[in-house]
């Protein structure tokens, strides 16, 4: 009798091991560590990126008997365009590239700003009457609104002094390419034109003179013009650099 309750009791037994170690492989083993969930990236800051000023301004000046008949800059907001100028007696136009210094450029947009030009109506003309001295249009096109004013002469000191700083671009302009077609061409224009250059130095007619140092440091070692120019140059660029 004790035999077959000994029997029992230990056959429970070794059915309960057997399933607890059946349990034990089944059941997938558990990482005490606790496991990091990933978190979420952070979002990417989306950087509003200002558009690109698109505006574009111009200036025109005119009198068909001037030497230098016509002339037109057209830039950007950076300051980059061309000037395309007329000599009387020639046919074709002559077109450059033109880039306006940060100082030059400073200047002009401080008098558009001044001007208010695209909201105003206001008319540049004086009473007086000064045609036989050009006539000059300035002129401005943001992709919406387009306006353009002209006159010979003005009591608005601000459209005045706005045409004398496209008037000095262009005079430097015109200068430059006249000395550079006369190195290649007729090097002995090069003294009259250095004397031209210097005169517009001294009565502060050209746009910003640092942009003629690169130019004059050539000028000054070109055996192919003459010497007294070469000499010129030496000094203009040593005022500049004062």
């Amino acid at each position: 009798m004790m035999h077959t309750r000994f029997s029992k009791v230990l056959f429970i037994v070794l059915l309960f091991g057997s399933s607890l170690i059946s349990y034990a492989q089944e059941t997938p083993k558990r990482n005490d560590r606790p496991q990091e969930s990933a978190s979420p990236a952070p979002p990417q800051r989306r950087e509003d990126k200002k558009p690109p000023d698109a505006t574009k301004y111009s200036y025109e000046f005119a009198q068909k008997e001037f030497v230098v008949n016509h002339i037109v800059i057209a830039h950007d907001a950076l300051g980059r365009g061309n000037i395309t100028f007329e000599r009387k007696g020639e046919a074709t136009p002559i077109v450059e590239p033109i880039e306006l210094s940060a100082s030059a450029l400073g200047r002009i947009f401080g008098l558009w700003a001044e001007l208010r030009f695209l909201d105003s109506t206001e008319n540049y003309q004086s009473s007086k009457d000064f045609a036989h001295l050009g006539t000059y249009k300035i002129g401005m096109d943001d992709g919406k609104r387009h306006r353009t004013a002209e006159f010979n002469w003005s009591d608005s000191k601000t459209a005045w002094a706005l045409a004398n700083e496209y008037r000095r671009v262009s005079d430097q302009a015109i200068l430059i390419f006249d000395i550079k077609l006369a190195r290649e061409m007729q090097p002995l224009n090069t003294p009259s034109l250095l004397n031209e250059m210097d005169s517009y130095l001294k009565r502060d007619g050209l746009s910003d003179p640092q942009q003629l140092v690169s130019l004059l440091n050539e000028l000054k070692t070109d055996e192919h013009i003459p010497l007294i120019a070469r000499n010129h140059a030496d000094r203009i660029l040593k005022k500049i650099e004062k």
